[in-house]
């Protein structure tokens, strides 16, 4: 059994990428961890696979209202909460074993106290010289594995 692949993106600013698509295509769920910039993006996602989003601190469209600032989801018996920026996470919900996030634009997988935390990096325009990725989780209950996925995308500051 190849368990649940749960794909994984954050700030794609109003840009998703033909890389980004691809890399997350066959994927049981995508998460978005805020900062969409469009609803045509969560749209283009909901076509891939069903989708939970939360709000980043740039949604701030009328689009965006309905959109949560962080929830809690269950996946293949794993909670996952998802916030935008995890500095701003006051406590994490009981028994969370995957934080997803974003707003940094740095990927990032730390693992502290048992809960695995997931930065998937930015999918949107390039900041600074940082890699443009996506992150993929997957799920064997109880086996929670995550990996970062660099896309090869055209020049430094392309969009």
């Amino acid at each position: 059994m190849r368990g649940l692949v749960v794909g994984l993106i954050s700030d794609t600013h109003g840009l998703l990428r033909p890389e980004a698509l691809a890399a997350l295509a066959g994927s049981d769920h995508v998460i978005h961890a805020g900062d969409i910039g469009d609803r045509a993006i969560l749209e283009a996602l909901e076509r891939i696979a069903p989708l939970s989003a939360i709000r980043g601190n740039n949604d701030t469209g009328s689009w965006a209202k309905a959109i949560p600032e962080e929830r809690t989801i269950e996946i293949g018996g794993v909670r996952i909460h998802i916030v935008h920026d995890v500095k701003a996470l006051a406590e994490i919900p009981d028994e969370t074993r995957v934080v997803v996030s974003g707003h940094s634009h740095i990927a990032r997988i730390v693992e502290k106290d048992a809960v695995l935390f997931v930065n998937p990096g930015s999918a949107g325009p390039r900041r600074f010289r940082l890699p443009v990725s996506i992150g993929r989780l997957s799920i064997r209950d109880p086996k929670v594995e995550v990996e970062i996925v660099e896309l090869e995308v055209a020049g430094p500051r392309s969009r």
